[in-house]
């Protein structure tokens, strides 16, 4: 690969974050100079549905030649950036008290409509950590269950009706969020459990998405001494390349959380974590406060750590055919196209038979 024609791929590998109720100029240009994998929308990117769809269209057809990932974090409970006229869904663990497979297609069924009416294509769910550590301060109910053979049973199933529907999944958060006692947001967890705990227990919903075909993964910001005693999950080889690519035979799409978040900000510039999480194996990164300086200052030290081959050009090639492959699978669709309109918008948006399923759900709260 040439040196231009790196620069104006390497943005595939960055899911940007960014403010406001419109793609800012900053953005853009970034996407000129070195394209973009996608984007992803909190609340304050949210005003109301059809603003989100305009939204969706302008960001997906940002790269000419390649649509970005319309990307959001909708789990349900706490972590929901769609609120009303959307659905407003339980919390996943009530999923798991319901033990119900026909309420949890039906969930997943009905989220992926909503989402995919205002243009967005991947989200970041199911949720596969499992709640085994009752003092787990962000994971909590958004677990499915408090065991690995029900996170397993049913996150494969929300899987799997995401993706019929024309969603991209994104099982997290690899090797496994649940017992641990801090925050990753804003400091390291440490994970004290051998490789042999983890397959038994927490690996064991990672596998039954793998076999559900999940299109994306995404990694923790903990630390697993038994498997790498330098670096967090995400910046390691071990976990992403050995153990998920490798052991568990993982051929989809690998991002990072947020590499602001300050597990990893506080010990490594953003940049710096970034090139090391390609290198790691992970397929893209998140970079999601909207600083687009950083942004910009990550892409150009992929760029450079190529150049000094510290990050190996095959590996960039490999994130970028999986990130392809991935797209083809779910973004066949006319790029920017706006999918629903007035009143076939609203109307996809918080009806009857939708709250209906979150009213069984909540029966469970």
């Amino acid at each position: 690969m040439s040196p231009t024609a790196l620069r104006r791929q390497v943005g595939q590998l960055l899911i940007a974050g960014f403010d406001g109720h419109q793609l800012p100029v900053e953005l853009k240009a970034l996407a000129r100079e070195f394209g973009l994998g996608g984007v992803i929308l909190f609340a304050r990117n949210i005003a109301e549905p059809e603003q989100v769809a305009d939204l969706s269209a302008e960001a997906a057809r940002l790269t000419p030649g390649m649509p970005l990932w319309v990307s959001v974090d909708q789990e349900g409970g706490r972590v929901a950036r769609l609120k009303k006229p959307f659905t407003e869904w339980p919390p996943m663990a009530t999923l798991g008290r319901s033990g119900d497979i026909e309420l949890a297609a039906r969930f997943a069924r009905a989220l992926a409509a909503e989402l995919k009416a205002v243009g967005i294509t991947l989200d970041y769910a199911p949720v596969l950590d499992i709640h085994t550590n009752p003092k787990n301060p962000v994971i909590g109910d958004r677990a499915i269950a408090e065991r690995a053979d029900e996170v397993a049973r049913l996150g494969s199933v929300i899987v799997r009706e995401l993706q019929a529907a024309g969603i991209a999944a994104c099982g997290k958060h690899f090797p496994g969020h649940g017992d641990t006692s801090t925050d990753s947001h804003h400091e390291l967890p440490l994970i004290e459990h051998p490789l042999e705990r983890l397959r038994q227990v927490e690996l064991v919903p990672f596998r039954a998405a793998i076999e559900a075909q999940v299109a994306t993964m995404m990694t923790a910001h903990v630390f697993l001494p038994a498997l790498d005693e330098k670096r967090p999950a995400t910046l390691s080889r071990r976990i992403v390349t050995e153990l998920l690519r490798e052991e568990l035979r993982y051929d989809g799409v690998i991002f990072s959380d947020d590499l602001e978040m300050k597990a990893i900000a506080s010990e490594y510039a953003v940049p710096k974590a970034a090139s090391l999480a390609i290198d790691a194996g992970c397929d893209g990164v998140l970079i999601c406060s909207g600083d687009t300086a950083t942004q910009a200052a990550t892409l150009e030290e992929i760029v450079h750590a190529v150049e000094e081959d510290r990050l190996r050009l095959p590996r960039v090639d490999d994130a970028l055919r999986r990130q392809l492959h991935a797209k083809e699978r779910f973004l066949a669709a006319p790029i920017g196209v706006r999918p629903l309109q007035g009143p076939a918008l609203r109307a996809a948006l918080g009806g009857d038979e939708h709250q209906a399923i979150a009213g069984e759900m909540a029966r469970f709260l």
